[in-house]
């Protein structure tokens, strides 16, 4: 049993927002009220304090199985425990591809084995081959809880058809990954001055929102659910708009490096800059703003993407895309969105908990008295400066050495502390 007294508790569920206690028994909340006592319970003081769902990631890569040199499901468990979240999504790009319900299988009972809750998509199409679509039933029933080919772009369009067709029938959630291969060259920096002044040609905007566009009409004219990635294009905020009004299903999600860095970040930063989707501009940056503020982008996701430093530490060019992302994301959100006025506390939570539950229906995300245990609580006024102590195997981040806002306190899962600071 355990009584968290006196926090600021947040529920962007229902609104709920005022200073209370929260007493713990058995993985559920039992009760939310003011001057709770309980003498068998473990106490935490969350005086000052925010109390709020454990945060909820829809784009992870914990690598495992076969590139546990960069992450295993038991190192990213506990990066993601310390940035708060107690439940993320695995991608599928892991080696060999999750295409098969016996590798799926076999890597949730790895998850399982955890303390925070880990569930994982399956791929659309067999070991991402583009063309050859999985077997979502019996996917579904070894566990997937939705399908993604996420680091690959579905090219073919008539396979994205019957993808989604497939979704519609099985009412699951399609992930997409938007980049016209054929309008890009090199990946992971943006096509423009800064790309050019490192000899390179980039990856341009319309590669991602012309695809968005084609995609979100497939997804209009099938009525299935459909969810854009690490959306980083200002056009792309538009597109989805658009389509959203037309009565498309599509839903999209962007990371808190899109709305916190620019392109310039590959000149002054290096390697742990180059992402893909590329870093864009700063009028890519005010367009993602406004999509986080009317809805537009429902979803905050890390895309946490560890790669080991001597991978890292070569030429602009030859050096994999992506970043480590789950022990900074709130503290980016807050830095960013909150601090300069651009959401308020409640919206950004919404993005990280109640939004990514309901995308996949999971009965988290939220607090209430019956509910499940899961909470994070973080002091959101404090600054700290990012240094290389993660708890991800990896230390691929662009925010090391940057005062950030925010520091996570306790997380909560099922009940029981899974991190405390």
């Amino acid at each position: 049993m355990i009584l968290i007294k006196n926090g600021r508790v947040i529920d962007p569920k229902t609104g709920f927002d005022q200073v209370a206690d929260v007493l713990i028994q058995d993985k559920k909340i039992i009760r939310i009220a003011k001057d709770l006592e309980e003498k068998e319970a473990e106490s935490i003081d969350a005086s000052g304090l925010i109390v709020a769902p454990g945060l909820i990631d829809i784009h992870v890569h914990f690598r495992e199985p076969g590139q546990t040199q960069k992450e295993t499901i038991h190192t990213g468990a506990l990066s993601a425990a310390r940035g708060g979240f107690t439940t993320v999504v695995m991608m599928a790009n892991t080696k060999p591809v999750l295409s098969n319900p016996e590798v799926l299988s076999e890597t949730l009972e790895l998850a399982a084995q955890e303390k925070i809750h880990i569930k994982s998509v399956a791929s659309i199409t067999k070991d991402f081959d583009g063309q050859h679509l999985t077997d979502f039933d019996a996917l579904l029933a070894a566990g997937a809880v939705g399908f993604s080919d996420d680091g690959i772009p579905l090219s073919d369009s008539g396979v994205l058809h019957e993808a989604l067709k497939k979704a519609k029938e099985t009412d699951s959630l399609l992930s997409i990954h938007e980049e016209d291969p054929k309008l890009v060259d090199t990946l992971g920096i943006n096509e423009g001055k800064v790309a050019h002044q490192c000899g390179l040609t980039g990856a341009t905007t319309v590669a991602e929102y012309s695809m968005i566009a084609r995609d979100a009409m497939l997804a209009l004219d099938t009525q299935a659910r459909l969810h854009i990635q690490h959306l980083s294009a200002g056009e792309s905020v538009d597109v989805v708009r658009f389509a959203q009004k037309m009565g498309a299903k599509v839903s999209a999600e962007v990371t808190p490096q899109h709305f916190s860095l620019t392109e310039q970040a590959v000149l002054e930063i290096g390697t742990n800059a180059k992402l893909n989707p590329p870093l864009r501009q700063a009028k890519d940056i005010a367009k993602i703003l406004e999509g986080l503020k009317d809805n537009t982008i429902s979803v905050i996701a890390t895309d946490h993407a560890p790669h080991t430093h001597e991978e890292k530490n070569v030429a602009l060019a030859e050096a994999p895309s992506g970043m480590i992302g789950l022990e900074t994301s709130l503290q980016l959100g807050l830095t960013h969105l909150v601090a300069p006025g651009h959401l308020k506390l409640v919206q950004l939570l919404e993005k990280m908990t109640v939004n990514p539950a309901e995308l996949y229906g999971f009965d988290a995300g939220y607090l209430a008295e019956g509910g499940p245990a899961d909470v994070v609580i973080f002091d959101a006024n404090n600054t700290y400066k990012v240094d290389k102590n993660f708890d991800s195997k990896s230390s691929n981040s662009p925010f090391i050495g940057q005062e950030l806002l925010g520091q996570v306190k306790y997380t909560l899962c099922s009940g029981e502390i899974v991190y405390r600071s």
